[in-house]
């Protein structure tokens, strides 16, 4: 039986540890025969997105682009995994309802924890105004409401936020 394609769609806070999940199920997915590609929100916007900033305009086409490549992605048998902050509800909807298998996993951390693991300092320069439009700060996170896995990184391990998700994966059938 082929597996189906499917998104799997991490969204948080700037550190909130996307990237970090997304490379930890990376090996566990292949394990279980499930081709993955992950689409690193930093590495996107360095090959796709060239030249957009973060005005809400500019964050909107980032996101859709990313979500354009992994649809294509799933709808060929692949799990796309997308590890970018996504702030916006309303984006994040709009690819949801363009993906048959769209898997949103709130990656949820509290900002004093975020800015605790702050080793590009980032969080530290927009608090002094050094960076503009920056999700948490000086920008809105909109949280998601109805994601269909949570996990919450300040308090639980990577074992167990992912186990959390395979569990999901696994009762949707979208994983063996």
């Amino acid at each position: 039986m082929e597996n189906k394609g499917f998104i799997l769609w991490f969204t948080g806070l700037s550190g909130s540890g996307k990237s970090t999940l997304a490379e930890y199920l990376t090996p566990i997915l292949r394990e279980r025969a499930v081709r993955v590609e992950v689409l690193d929100g930093d590495i996107v916007r360095t090959n796709l997105s060239k030249g957009l900033g973060f005005s809400k305009e500019d964050r909107d086409t980032n996101i859709r682009r990313i979500g354009y490549v992994a649809g294509l992605l799933a709808r060929n048998g692949c799990c796309a995994m997308t590890a970018a902050i996504s702030p916006y509800a309303e984006i994040r909807d709009e690819i949801r309802a363009q993906t048959e298998n769209f898997i949103e996993v709130y990656v949820e951390a509290p900002l004093e924890v975020v800015e605790s693991r702050d080793t590009k300092g980032l969080y530290k320069k927009a608090r002094a105004g050094e960076i503009k439009n920056f999700t948490g700060v000086s920008d809105p996170y909109e949280a998601p409401v109805s994601a269909e896995v949570i996990v919450h990184t300040g308090d639980e391990s990577i074992e167990v936020s992912a186990q959390k998700i395979l569990d999901y994966l696994v009762s949707a059938e979208l994983v063996r």
